[in-house]
């Protein structure tokens, strides 16, 4: 499904910094926090219109806050958010070309018996053609001692 693998190319980019504070704090026998904040990041990468399944090319630029808490026994909770534009082009370029706004948050905790991740995504896109796309996306997986309990996407894509 194309919206899926748009939600599955732009939450792992957006989320591998936080992802990357979460892995990187030691554990330690006292709680501990840090707060990492970006402007103007810029990516690029393939993907996939998410309401009409054009492939093409994104470039997002945004701001984001991460924020990364570990307790005294190791476990880690991550939240991130993200905030900027997008723009897509279209490979074929009889199809319109959108530009707009993304916001993505999204969260995670570790600790000995499970963990758990989420996320919320929403984009509004403004095509040269004239057209408005508005998605809407909610993702959440939790596994408890090595099995999956909860696994599931929502996806909402109106024009």
């Amino acid at each position: 499904m194309p919206t899926r693998l748009l939600l599955r190319r732009l939450i792992p980019l957006i989320a591998v910094t936080g992802l990357l504070l979460l892995t990187a704090a030691p554990a330690s026998a006292a709680a501990s926090s840090s707060t990492e904040t970006v402007k103007g990041v810029t990516e690029t990468f393939p993907t996939v219109n998410p309401c009409t399944g054009d492939l093409g090319t994104v470039t997002v630029t945004y701001n984001g806050v991460f924020h990364t808490s570990v307790d005294a026994t190791g476990g880690t909770h991550v939240t991130g958010t993200i905030t900027g534009t997008f723009e897509f082009v279209p490979a074929d370029v009889s199809q319109p070309s959108y530009t707009g706004r993304v916001t993505n948050w999204f969260g995670g905790n570790t600790g000995a018996n499970g963990e758990g991740f989420w996320s919320t995504f929403s984009l509004t896109g403004y095509g040269s053609d004239g057209s408005v796309i508005h998605f809407n996306g909610v993702t959440q997986f939790h596994l408890s001692n090595g099995e999956v309990h909860v696994d599931f996407t929502l996806e909402n894509c109106r024009d």
